[in-house]
């Protein structure tokens, strides 16, 4: 049964990205000027998504990589998908616009538990603020330029909030996507040594697994029932992020999803075969080449050495 098959999450994602760095000297990824909106389904390549998602969570938690590297790895995932909506994804509810605040759980980027929306929005629009007065429940907004004119229409079924992190004008701060990236990757990789190593570890080590994992989770996406060819579950996704943490928590209790890491390149892979330890051909070949080498250097070294 795919739980995806039909879904409302579309996403957008622009022709070009770029750095940019607020007043408080705080580094973001927002469009570029003139950037050209596309709108898209996310869950089309799920698989392909989440695996790209990992794999830049596993080049950003190594300790060997240059902040160039870790910033170009980021830039990639965001050229190829868009940004992650943390906007919506933090908050209790999209529909916080509604709200005479905003109401947050407790999470890793904003310490606060609640605060006005304008204080808010500002996390996120440190660059260019939007056309919004808001008084109590009731708020204002207009977007005057064509192309986000045309963007807001067409997203118009969505919560306001969701809308508002589509804009040309909306930006993340590099530092919360390095962090969110790592998390995945690390969730991944907590789960994936802890069944490799089980043996081999002790209870204590077992059990600080379980309480990363643990910690896991995150707002539950909403669903109404469509009646198509038939009953159909439709999943509203109101963040790239929360759509990417579902699809990838199936993934990793699918017991036909075979998650694996390369033993040659360290890249995470879906396997098609539950015993393939290498994500292509090719590493095998390299693989195998290395340790010829190895074992060739290690014969002819003279002896006690």
């Amino acid at each position: 049964m795919n739980l995806f098959k039909k879904t409302s999450s579309h996403w957008v994602r622009y022709d070009k990205y770029e750095w940019k760095e607020d007043a408080k000297g705080v580094l973001y990824i927002t469009p570029a000027e003139n950037a050209k909106p596309n709108l898209y389904n996310p869950l089309t390549d799920s698989d392909k998504m989440v695996l790209h998602a990992i794999n830049t969570g596993v080049t950003c938690m190594n300790q060997d990589a240059d902040e160039q590297i870790k910033k170009n790895a980021v830039m990639d995932f965001v050229s190829s998908y868009g940004l992650l909506g943390f906007m919506t994804a933090l908050s209790t509810t999209p529909e916080f616009i509604t709200y005479e605040a905003v109401y947050l759980p407790k999470n890793r980027f904003i310490k606060e538990e609640s605060m006005t929306t304008e204080q808010y929005l500002s996390y996120f629009f440190p660059f260019d603020k939007l056309d919004f007065i808001k008084r109590g429940v009731e708020s204002t907004w207009s977007v005057s330029e064509p192309t986000m004119a045309a963007l807001v229409m067409t997203m118009s079924d969505r919560p306001q909030a969701v809308t508002m992190s589509l804009l040309r004008e909306y930006a993340e701060p590099y530092e919360w996507l390095l962090k969110e990236f790592t998390d995945w990757a690390f969730t991944f990789l907590s789960g994936f040594l802890y069944y490799q190593d089980f043996d081999k570890l002790d209870d204590m080590q077992k059990d600080l697994y379980r309480q990363g994992m643990a910690t896991f989770g995150g707002i539950a996406p909403t669903y109404h029932i469509e009646l198509l060819e038939k009953p159909t579950i439709v999943w509203d996704f109101h963040s790239l992020l929360l759509a990417i943490q579902m699809m990838f928590s199936f993934m990793l209790t699918d017991e036909k999803s075979s998650l694996k890491v390369c033993k040659h390149c360290g890249k995470v892979f879906l396997a098609s075969r539950p015993n393939t330890v290498f994500c292509s051909g090719q590493c095998k070949n390299q693989y195998n080449v290395y340790k010829s080498r190895e074992k060739s250097r290690k014969e002819n070294l003279p002896d006690g050495e």
